[in-house]
C-alpha cells in the first residue's frame, strides 16, 4: 500500500515505533519519530532510527512544529492522553495505532489473542499448533516482534497469530481477526485507565468488527456482552463450557481430548490456555491429532512459574511475569506446599485485599519489596507475617530464613516492575541470580 502523505510521524521510539517506521520507510514514506524522553535515554533507539533513514525528535523538541503531517502512528506504549499525543491531535493530525497500520497491510487471516493473563503462552501454543499441523504461521504483536515488523511476510503465510494488548486495541477501527480469543479479565493497568470499565472497553474492542463468519473463543467465566461471531467457550474451574477440565483431563463436549499430565504446563490457568488453543484449532478445522503433539511438546517461557532450583529441600520458583493480582492468585492456587511469597513492586492503582485470605491460607510468610511494600503490609499484615526488604537479593535471603524443608519460595510480585527494574524479565533474571548466589553446597539448578 502506497502512503499518500509526504511525511508520517511515528509516536514512540520503542520496539513497536521502530517497527512501524521500518515498515513505512519500506513503502517509500518519509518518517519522523517523536518521543518525549530525552535523547540520552533513547540513545540505542536513536541510532537504530537514524540508521533506518528516519529522523527523530526527542524531549522538549518533540513538542515543536508538527505541521506537514496528516497522519501519526501511535505506539501502544504511549498513552493517548499524553501531552505528546494531544499535541498532534490539537494540530489536526490523524492518529492511527501500530496494530491498525499492520492490519491494513496484512495479506492473510489473523488470529488475535487478548486477556489480562496468559496471552503470550497461548499465542505461542497456537502458533506452534498451526505450524505443526502444516498451517504456516508467525507469532507477533505484543509478544514481540511487533505485528508491523512481520506483516510483510503475510503473503507467504496461512495465518498470523497476533497477541494484542488493551493498549494496542485502544485505537483500532478496522481490525477484524478471523478468530479472536478472550482468555480472561482481571484488574490491571489502573495506572493508565481511569476505571475497570475503561480497561474492559479497550480490550473488548477486539470484537467490534466481528461478523457471523468469524469465531470468538471465550472464557465462560466472564460475562461478556453479545458478540457477532460463532462462539466456543472454555472453563477449567467449572462445568459450563465446550472445553472443561475433568479429573486432570481436558474434555470437549464431554469427550476426553488431552491429559494435563501429558503436557509440560501445570495449573488450571494453563489448562485454560491450552483449551483456548484447542478452540482455535477446532475453529480453523484442524483435527485433534494434528494439534496435540505440539501442545504437549510446548515448554513454558521463562518467568512464568519457572522452577529455578532447590536449596535444602526448598524449591525456588520465578513467576516474575505475574504483573497483576490475578496472576499472583493463580500461581498461589497452583501450589499445594507451604509458600514463602516474595511480592510487591510498582503501584498500579489496585488493592491487594482480594487475595488476603488465599495468602493467609497458603503462605508461611511474605517478603515485600518495592514502592507498594508498605501498602501491602497494611492489608496483609493482620493475617500473615510480613517482612520488608530494600532490594530483591535481600528479599531472597530473608525468604530462605523463613522457609522450612518442603516449602516453596515463590517470587510472584502481583504488580509491575518499573519502580526497581527495567521490566519483568530483568526482575526475574535478578531473582534467579540472587537464588544462585545463596551460599549452599546443596543448590540444585533445574
Amino acid at each position: 500500500m502506497q502512503i499518500n502523505q509526504p511525511q508520517i510521524a511515528v509516536l514512540g521510539a520503542g520496539t513497536s515505533g521502530i517497527s512501524a517506521a521500518r515498515l513505512l520507510i519500506a513503502e517509500g514514506a518519509s518518517v519522523c519519530v517523536y518521543d518525549s524522553a530525552e535523547r540520552s535515554v533513547l540513545e540505542r533507539s536513536v541510532l537504530e532510527i537514524e540508521k533506518l533513514g528516519a529522523s527523530i525528535r526527542c524531549g522538549p523538541e518533540a513538542l515543536g512544529d508538527v505541521s506537514g503531517f496528516s497522519k501519526a502512528i501511535l505506539s501502544p506504549g504511549i498513552d493517548p492522553s499524553s501531552r505528546l499525543v494531544q499535541w498532534f491531535l490539537s494540530a489536526g493530525v490523524t492518529l492511527m495505532g501500530e496494530l491498525e497500520l499492520a492490519f491494513e497491510r496484512c495479506k492473510c487471516p489473523v488470529v488475535a489473542i487478548t486477556g489480562t493473563n496468559g496471552k503470550t503462552t497461548t499465542t505461542q501454543l497456537i502458533d506452534s499448533m498451526f505450524n505443526a499441523a502444516g498451517t504456516l504461521s508467525v507469532a507477533c504483536g505484543n509478544i514481540g516482534p511487533a505485528f508491523s515488523e512481520k506483516v510483510l511476510q503475510s503473503s507467504q503465510l496461512a495465518v498470523m497469530t497476533v497477541e494484542v494488548s488493551s493498549f494496542q486495541l485502544e485505537t483500532v477501527r478496522t481490525f477484524k481477526p478471523k478468530i479472536s480469543v478472550w482468555l480472561n479479565f482481571a484488574p490491571d493497568h489502573l495506572d493508565r485507565y481511569r476505571s475497570m470499565e475503561e480497561y474492559f472497553d479497550a480490550k473488548f474492542r477486539i470484537f467490534q468488527n466481528a461478523t457471523g463468519e468469524d469465531w470468538a473463543i471465550l472464557n465462560a467465566r466472564d460475562l461478556l456482552p453479545e458478540i457477532q461471531a460463532k462462539r466456543l467457550f472454555f472453563n477449567a474451574y467449572g462445568r459450563c463450557g465446550d472445553f472443561e477440565l475433568a479429573e486432570g483431563s481436558i474434555c470437549f463436549r464431554g469427550n476426553r481430548i488431552l491429559k494435563m499430565s501429558e503436557t509440560r504446563l501445570r495449573g488450571s490457568h494453563n489448562a485454560e490456555n491450552i483449551m483456548a488453543a484447542l478452540g482455535v484449532g477446532f475453529a480453523w478445522g484442524i483435527n485433534w491429532d494434528n494439534m496435540l503433539g505440539a501442545l504437549c511438546d510446548y515448554r513454558p517461557l521463562p518467568h512464568r512459574c519457572e522452577v529455578v532450583g532447590e536449596i535444602d529441600r526448598v524449591e525456588y520458583v520465578n513467576d516474575s511475569k505475574a504483573t497483576n493480582l490475578d496472576a499472583l492468585e493463580k500461581a498461589l492456587a497452583t501450589e499445594s506446599r507451604r509458600v514463602v511469597l516474595i511480592a510487591g513492586g510498582k503501584d498500579k492503582g489496585f488493592e491487594f485485599g482480594s487475595v488476603t485470605e488465599l495468602v493467609a491460607e497458603r503462605c508461611r510468610g511474605v517478603v515485600l519489596i518495592g514502592e507498594m511494600a508498605d501498602r501491602i503490609e497494611g492489608v496483609w499484615g493482620g493475617s500473615v507475617r510480613c517482612h520488608k526488604s530494600s532490594d530483591l537479593a535481600a528479599a531472597v535471603s530473608k525468604a530462605r530464613e523463613i522457609a522450612e524443608s518442603g516449602d516453596v519460595v515463590l517470587f510472584s510480585p502481583g504488580t509491575s516492575s518499573f519502580d526497581m527494574f527495567q521490566n519483568y524479565a530483568d526482575r526475574g533474571n535478578q531473582f534467579k541470580a540472587a537464588v544462585k548466589t545463596l551460599s549452599s553446597h546443596s543448590f540444585q539448578p533445574t
